[in-house]
């Protein structure tokens, strides 16, 4: 049963206690899948996360394989060509057992479906986060020790999507209902250890 945590901004102290918890049960380092839909708020509460625990954060969206155009598949398969996550295994196997990792993001400034030249490379650390929608996805559950779930309003999350993008045309509205598909069916809510609700207006 999800352990419901409520609270504003996310209490990180909190969530950190959960997540070192975790990690005392473990022998190697502790992976946080950090989940929600679009304009929840994971970048800001997994950098919050990472700080306190000193963890190595690893960003979903670097890994986005869905393409630059409209497509017209359904919305399952658009779940599950959004993110790469066989791109993601090497990097999650690498950090799990405590080694150096690295890989080449997408290039979201070029918007081509090009990866960046320069690799990201990331350090081994206690804590490993990875953060973005489809973190938690059924693919990479052996790798994963916390599964995480942020929930903001749809009023919120609407708002701070307009802010972010400017507009939703029809490009973004195709992976909102590839995430629509993917909570439904693949990752519903009821699968998560921690749930925390993000609906704090400040």
């Amino acid at each position: 049963m999800s352990t419901q945590l409520r609270v504003p901004h996310a209490d990180i102290a909190a969530l950190a206690a959960i997540a070192r918890e975790r990690a005392a049960t473990l022998s190697g380092p502790c992976v946080i899948a950090l989940d929600g839909r679009s304009g929840a708020g994971k970048s800001t509460l997994a950098e919050q996360l990472a700080k306190e625990l000193d963890a190595c954060l690893v960003d979903g969206d670097a890994f986005f394989a869905g393409g630059v155009d409209v497509r017209r598949d359904s919305p399952e398969e658009r779940a599950h060509a959004c993110i790469d996550w066989r791109r993601q295994r090497p990097v999650l196997e690498a950090l799990r057992a405590g080694r150096e990792a690295s890989y080449h993001g997408f290039d979201w400034d070029a918007f081509d479906g090009t990866l960046e030249a320069e690799p990201t490379i990331l350090k081994p650390a206690a804590f490993v986060i990875l953060e973005g929608v489809y973190a938690a996805r059924p693919e990479l559950e052996d790798l994963v020790d916390l599964r995480v779930m942020l929930t903001v309003s749809d009023v919120t999350r609407q708002a701070r999507l307009v802010a972010r993008e400017g507009s939703i045309g029809a490009w973004e509205r195709q992976w909102h209902e590839a995430e629509d598909w993917y909570f439904g069916s693949a990752a519903p809510l009821s699968g998560f250890d921690v749930v925390v609700r993000n609906d704090d207006p400040g």
